[in-house]
């Protein structure tokens, strides 16, 4: 069960607040560099054409869906199953797998399907995944994971592959690189958001579900009492201590409703994440793809 820990005034913090006023000014001194600099490290004009702007969006969601499913399914596998880092490795190598055995799929695809298409069947395809992942239960492990685990990396390349094509084309060779840069950097700032944010979720929502759970547990005829006090008595019999069996059985019990509410966390957060991948669709009709410029993308990975 995730510990709830101490809570801080975080808009009264000094040093949050010096902290953020140092993002701000290193911002605009960004933005001043950017746009009036002869030679900026970073250029922002690539986000003059909508199909970029786009494609960074379908990448920012991207990012956000790919390493926050990565993150989860481990955490997952390490603290409702308590396996190793041995058996965790052994379990989610499927993704990877899939997502390889895709590349070569999407690739083809995309030199001869609208992009837009392909981008659709693979938002389509990842919600699905995390959506098949949102029934969850205390008991899945290699075997229940295994489809949806294929399904999430075969679709993933689905929606890359496209969106890269999207982004880049169109593009000069001076302006190539910037795009490109640009580009990775919306994956890899979905993928830090979004861990951040499902911690978040996992966290808040567990703590929601242990309260229901007690609430129920409190209402339904006694029967936590009753099943703690026959636990406490078995316990007794081994260990010969009252008062210590009655402590192991508590125990034992606040770990089975810990173990229980992280599941129903898990369950809600992947559920919210398919729904962002649905919600994503809506952007799809809004990408123009640009005509293919004689310049290949390079360095788009």
């Amino acid at each position: 069960m995730l510990e709830e820990g101490p809570r801080h005034d975080w808009f009264g913090d000094p040093a949050i607040a010096v902290g953020g006023w140092l993002s701000f000014i290193g911002f605009l001194l960004f933005l001043e560099r950017s746009f009036r600099s002869g030679g900026p490290i970073v250029r922002l004009t690539p986000f003059r054409r909508p199909t970029f702007v786009f494609a960074c969006a379908f990448n920012l969601v991207i990012g956000f869906g790919m390493y926050s499913s990565t993150y989860l399914l481990p955490v997952f596998l390490g603290r409702v199953r308590g396996y190793d880092s041995l058996q965790i490795g052994t379990t989610v190598f499927v993704t990877g797998i899939a997502q390889v055995l895709s590349t070569v799929i999407a690739a083809r695809l995309s030199q001869r399907v609208d992009p837009r298409k392909v981008i659709t069947v693979g938002l389509t395809l990842f919600a699905a995944s995390l959506w098949l992942t949102s029934r969850v239960t205390t008991e899945w492990g290699f075997g229940a994971l295994l489809f949806p685990q294929a399904l999430r990396g075969f679709s993933i390349m689905l929606c890359i592959v496209p969106s890269v094509g999207m982004a880049l084309s169109g593009f000069g060779m001076v302006e190539l690189r910037y795009a490109s840069g640009l580009f990775n950097l919306m994956r890899n700032l979905g993928g830090a958001i979004g861990i951040a944010v499902v911690n978040t979720w996992l966290a808040d929502n567990t703590r929601i579900q242990a309260a229901r759970m007690g609430e129920s547990l409190g209402e339904a005829g006694h029967s936590a009492p009753d099943f703690v006090a026959a636990l406490a008595s078995r316990i007794g019999q081994a260990a010969g201590d009252p008062n210590q069996a009655l402590l192991a059985a508590q125990g034992e019990f606040a770990r089975l409703v810990g173990r229980f509410a992280l599941t129903s966390a898990f369950e809600e957060v992947f559920r919210t994440m398919a729904w962002l991948f649905i919600a994503a669709l809506v952007l799809v009709p809004f990408c123009r793809p640009a005509p293919q410029s004689a310049a290949a993308p390079v360095d788009s990975h």
